[in-house]
């Protein structure tokens, strides 16, 4: 058993470092012993967009958090009141951490679990929600395991795909929740607010569900080109034309049945006025780009931000055109996706080869841990690219 544990910390905007850390523990962040955990070896720990939102300072953090809410890893410790899982078995982490015991959890939304963060109704790794240590690191603490850990069933098949099944813990549900709040189904058209990883994510998703147009905006050029290359619609938003005019142009119609959006508070305007964010740009683009009757999704992770340009905004307050969207009889859904209630699926889709535009689209890089930091900076300047960190060296090249 390992003594140390190597980490990637969060010290202030732009500053991540590899450090040690204490060797993680059965037991809970407020110091109470926790029976129903594991210890994980982590094998796949990815960058997610969000991280980026603490990397650059919107989303505040303690110095000193260790980063990191999608992880996969090995289990080498059980707690003693875990009955259905053993040492060796290769599990995802869901980023909710969530009990399986309060009301919500019992009804599958594990993303709003009452009882694992004092401050309110949601826990997450490696995100100042509960204070629960993040996975980029050698070795994680999962709590109430037996509920929130999905087995691969078959450890060889799985590391075979694990640069897909990685993405499992966070990305490729949230995409897919967000479809399912926005009434995507077969022949749907669909318009994607984002490009990142999230984004790619979403329209390999629309390509499983059978979706007919699928529309995907960034300002991005790298990202909306590989996206492109994998059989989507694209809208530069850099453009000076409004967006419904750019649907209009490609689907005949100005408006899509479902549009999701995965920005978030950082999103920008179109046109000479994409360089200036506007963090209610991307809500009400989708609000507005969703036909009458339509369905939307907001999943970009918006609160509080620090770094936007008005007092109301910087206290979470923002914008939404509603009056203009009245009228349209609109249904519109958001927040932070129940990763349970779509994992085990999504797990069996890329098992069994149903989502072949998946591993293009995210364009996968595996880096060490100690080279985090630097991915850190290389994914914030926008590449098509989507960063696993593998800390033991265990991912096949």
């Amino acid at each position: 058993m390992a003594s140390s544990n190597r980490a990637v910390t969060f010290h202030a905007p732009k500053d991540m470092r590899v450090e040690s850390r204490d060797f993680p523990k059965l037991q809970m962040p407020n110091g109470k012993s926790a029976p129903h955990g594991v210890i994980l070896r982590l094998v796949a720990t990815n960058i997610c967009g969000s991280d980026l939102h603490i990397y650059r300072g919107s989303f505040p953090v303690p110095e000193g958090m260790v980063m990191g809410h999608e992880n996969t890893g090995e289990v080498i410790e059980v707690g003693p009141d875990v009955e259905f899982l053993s040492e060796g078995d290769l599990v995802s982490v869901p980023f909710n951490v969530a009990c399986g015991r309060c009301r919500n959890c019992r009804a599958r939304r594990t993303d709003v679990c009452e009882t694992t963060n004092p401050k309110v109704d949601c826990g997450a790794y490696g995100f100042n929600l509960g204070d629960y240590d993040g996975g980029q690191a050698e070795y994680m603490f999962v709590p109430y395991a037996d509920f929130q850990l999905l087995k691969f069933p078959d450890k060889d098949q799985a590391m075979a795909k694990i640069r897909e099944l990685a993405v499992l813990s966070d990305i490729l549900p949230t995409a897919f929740h967000g479809l399912m709040e926005g009434g995507a189904k077969t022949g749907s058209t669909v318009y994607i607010a984002g490009a990142g990883p999230v984004g790619r994510c979403a329209a390999a998703c629309a390509r499983l569900l059978g979706a007919s147009c699928i529309i995907v905006g960034d300002h991005n050029k790298d990202r909306l080109e590989l996206v492109k290359n994998n059989g989507c619609e694209t809208i530069d938003l850099s453009q000076d034309a409004a967006l419904t005019d750019q649907i209009e142009a490609i689907l005949g119609e100005p408006r899509v049945d479902c549009a999701v959006d995965y920005v978030g508070t950082e999103a920008h305007g179109l046109g000479p006025q994409a360089e200036d964010m506007d963090p209610a740009y991307a809500i009400n683009q989708v609000i507005d780009a969703t036909r009458a009757g339509g369905a939307t999704g907001v999943i970009g992770v918006y609160g509080p931000d620090p770094l936007a340009k008005s007092k109301a905004e910087q206290e979470g307050t923002y914008p939404i055109d509603f009056g203009k969207a009245w009228i349209k009889s609109p249904r519109i859904t958001a927040g932070q996706a129940p990763v349970m209630h779509y994992n085990r699926e999504l797990m069996m889709a890329i098992l069994w080869d149903r989502m072949p535009y998946l591993s293009p689209m995210l364009n996968t890089k595996v880096i060490s841990l100690d080279e985090a930091p630097e991915a850190y900076a290389t994914f914030d300047t926008g590449v098509p690219l989507k960063f696993i960190i593998d800390p033991h060296g265990l991912i096949p090249a």
